[in-house]
This record gives structure tokens, sequence and C-alpha cells, in this order.
């Protein structure tokens, strides 16, 4: 159950193509398609049925800053939940491309780490770069999972 590098960057791929489908989803179906979209995208990806998920989203803060439930993951995607009132729905911004950069990664067993850069362009070209770590675990079914997911906006010194 090895991890290779090309499944780490298959699993970033996955992600980028979740993120901008989410964006994709809202401008056709609006709120509830975006909803049912990030739904399948956190169930695909991410390993919140092996228990917490250590995510930190890039715009997130005070109580609520860390998201280690679904529930508060889809909400930091698509927002529309009063149990997150600060939530915009960062999968709504009209994204249509995501690539990442590695910067280094380790693997061992079941278990990789990779961190980077991810950035991020939307529909009018405008681009976001985030610094960004991701761990990994296969599950049971030998599936490569997002159990681990920590952004943040460069330092401006």
């Amino acid at each position: 159950m090895t991890i290779a590098e090309s499944e780490l960057a298959a699993a970033r791929s996955a992600w980028g193509v979740g993120l901008v489908s989410i964006a994709q989803a809202y401008e056709a179906d609006g709120i509830d398609g975006a909803r049912g979209v990030a739904a399948r995208v956190l169930d695909d990806i991410y390993g919140y049925d092996m228990g917490p998920v250590l995510f930190k989203p890039t715009m997130a803060s005070g109580e609520q800053t860390f998201r280690p439930t679904k529930r508060g993951a889809l909400s930091y995607f698509v927002g529309h939940d009063p149990e997150f009132p600060l939530d915009s729905g960062f999968g709504l911004k009209g994204w249509r491309d995501v690539k990442s950069e590695t910067a280094a990664s380790f693997v061992e067993g079941h278990v990789a780490m990779w961190m980077g850069w991810v950035t991020m362009a939307d529909k009018d070209g405008q681009v976001t770069k985030v610094d960004k770590s991701f761990g990994y675990k296969k599950d049971a079914d030998g599936v490569l999972r997002i159990v681990l997911h920590h952004s943040s906006l460069p330092y401006q010194p």
C-alpha cells in the first residue's frame, strides 16, 4: 500500500478538479447544485469517513478556524450554513484552473505528506496563490484520502 509520487500528483489534481466543479455547479445550478457537488467532492477525496480531518482553511478564523468535520468543510466550500456564519463559500468564487508546485513530500507506507504552492485562477483571470500542505492516508480500499489540509496566504514582509 505504499504511495507513489504519481498518486500524490493525481490526488492534488483531483482536489483542483473538485474545486472547479463546485464553482461551475454554482454558476449552473445555484447553491443547491454546488452543495451537492461539494458533498461528493468531500466524500471522494477527503477522509472524513476515517475520522476527523485536520483541515485549516485559508480564510477561516476564530473558534471556527479548524474544520475537523465534514459539515464544517462543506460550509467552508459553499457557505450558507448558519452554524458557520462567516463562511462565504470559497468554492463559489468562479474557479477555472488549479495548479500545484511541490516544495517537498514525504511518504512512508500508506501515509504521505505534501507541501507546496497551489495557484488558482478564476473566470476573470484573477489568480490566488496559497501555501498548502496535504496529509494523505490510504483507506481500507487503497484509495488515497486527504486527512490533513492546511492552507494559508503567503507571508508578506
